[in-house]
């Protein structure tokens, strides 16, 4: 089983912005594979599904970020679900906007989500980090509050479906097959050169000549 886990804030005043980034990853996974409804338990909402065969439990913390240990503490402890078995996605602004990537385990970088999901079942569980970019030392609380552009989503919504589409090596446990195929899916298509018409050839006309 995977316990698959976006971080943001309820509420429809926080829907859009980027610290949600994990509920909207988590959201994109629950559509594409058609889970069940989201229902109201573990401190938040859950969607039950399969991805690649393995049962997998979508969960989005009702809590506010920075108790999100409680509700992946108890859904994680109700399970019985070892770390390794646990993938929490969340926004990470050390990473370029449109970068992901995949560590276990490792400290929090500050990030009151993951410091929280520490205190309570420790730090060897699998981060999917979603990059939003970093808008320097003194703007952050502003920026991860803040809605995303508009023309930011010209990287966030194709990132999406592309995590959603793979996200079934998640549950495989297989994070580096995971990371190659969202990265090929991103990638724009190659538009072949053409190739200069090669000359044709020029005809000659040979005649036998003969001793006189």
């Amino acid at each position: 089983m995977l316990l698959l886990v976006g971080l943001g804030n309820p509420g429809s005043e926080h829907k859009r912005q980027r610290h949600n980034v994990g509920f909207m990853a988590a959201d994109a996974i629950a559509d594409r594979h058609n889970f069940q409804p989201f229902k109201k338990r573990f401190h938040g909402e859950v969607a039950e599904g399969v991805l690649d065969g393995i049962k997998t439990l979508l969960l989005k913390p009702l809590t506010y970020m920075n108790l999100s240990g409680k509700s992946v503490g108890e859904a994680a402890h109700f399970y019985k679900l070892p770390p390794a078995q646990v993938v929490v996605m969340h926004d990470e602004l050390d990473l370029a906007a449109g970068k992901i990537r995949i560590k276990t385990g490792g400290g929090h970088a500050g990030h009151n989500g993951l410091r929280s999901i520490d205190a309570s079942i420790g730090p060897d569980y699998r981060r999917l980090r979603i990059g939003i970019g970093h808008p320097g030392k003194d703007r952050v609380l502003g920026y991860v509050l803040q809605n995303f552009h508009m023309d930011e989503h010209l990287w966030l919504d194709p990132l999406l479906d592309a995590m959603a589409r793979e996200a079934g090596y998640l549950a495989r446990n297989d994070d580096a097959g995971f990371m190659t195929k969202v990265a090929l899916l991103l990638q724009p298509p190659k538009v072949e050169k053409p190739r200069p018409d090669k000359p044709a050839p020029v005809k000659t006309n040979k005649t036998d000549s003969k001793d006189a």
